[in-house]
């Protein structure tokens, strides 16, 4: 749902509704950036990982989505920078990562991710994931359970727990599951339109469109338009019945580590379709904390990067 109100602009370019007060939008100073972060390769698997590094700290990783890249967490990253050593990484195929034909299901990016952590020195972490990097973060979690302090998902409807009912239910909102998921057609009707595909795909997904700036459509399609850049974005809704397979395995034991679970209330977390992210969590964990945020669509990261900037350092602080 797209609201009418006109926005004000904050001084990054995105624009907040008047009524949305607890949305300040966080400046996305690219100077002070360099200073706190750099970017890194890392050979893990059969892929090269692109990713992005700073702080000081416990390590907390963010886990991105589709069609972005880490570059949705931009905003987020300063503040968190302060309390954590904040480890962003492009998933495999996905942004500056390399882009091999397999391995797009949920388990194995997770392996991608344990292993990149270990090479980097650390064993336990906080975890978050958004949109395609929820379900990577929760088969991470499953896996390792002892090695997640605590868990946030944002956006999760997880297949074998929700998401197939969702799709059936929503159809014509969720029309890109079926067209991504076929096998070539999409890559051969998006080759060459890639801006005007993610542009139709990003902004309608919002509560306010301009929260998807210039600069990330930009790197955006800089990235997804590099060769298999589109393909192996596709990959990972081709996995999507794997995943209902590895979901449904995992769900034998629930979660029992602190789960964050963050819904736009315009989006998955929709009263009208039955507050499916609510659903699906709870099939998933046994210690959950839910709420859908008001005033947002699908790109919670960018849409309200204050507000979540708080609800992870609420959550992750309470850790003893």
């Amino acid at each position: 749902m797209i609201n009418n109100d006109q926005p004000t602009r904050a001084s990054d370019g995105v624009a907040v509704y008047p009524q949305d007060k607890a949305a300040a939008a966080i400046p996305f100073n690219k100077a002070a950036f360099i200073k706190t972060f750099a970017h890194h390769t890392a050979k893990v698997n059969d892929v090269r990982l692109h990713y992005v590094i700073g702080g000081k700290g416990e390590p907390l990783v963010l886990l991105h989505g589709f069609p972005t890249t880490w570059y949705e967490w931009r905003h987020v990253m300063p503040t968190l920078a302060e309390r954590y050593t904040v480890i962003v990484p492009d998933m495999r195929g996905l942004g500056d990562s390399s882009k091999p034909l397999t391995g797009y299901d949920a388990r194995t990016v997770a392996d991608d991710i344990y292993q990149l952590v270990g090479k980097l020195g650390f064993k336990r972490i906080f975890l978050v994931g958004h949109d395609i990097g929820a379900p990577v973060a929760y088969a991470y979690a499953a896996a390792h359970p002892e090695d997640v302090r605590r868990l946030a998902v944002l956006e999760l409807v997880l297949a074998g727990a929700g998401l197939e009912e969702l799709i059936n239910k929503a159809s014509a909102a969720l029309w890109h599951f079926s067209f991504q998921a076929t096998r070539d057609l999409p890559e051969a009707l998006v080759e060459g339109k890639e801006r005007l595909y993610l542009s139709v795909f990003l902004r309608p997904f919002t509560y306010n469109p301009a929260a998807i700036t210039e600069d990330a459509m930009d790197e955006y399609v800089r990235t997804y338009s590099a060769p298999g850049g589109m393909r192996a974005g596709f990959e990972y809704y081709r996995a999507i019945p794997q995943v209902a397979k590895q979901t449904k395995e995992n769900m034998k034991t629930k979660l029992r580590i602190p789960v964050l679970a963050l819904a736009g209330e315009h989006s998955l977390g929709n009263p009208a379709l039955g507050d499916p992210a609510r659903t699906s969590i709870q099939l998933l964990a046994e210690n959950v904390r839910y709420s859908a945020i008001e005033n947002c669509g699908h790109w919670i990261p960018e849409e309200r990067p204050a507000y979540l900037v708080q609800q992870l350092l609420n959550f992750f602080g309470e850790e003893k």
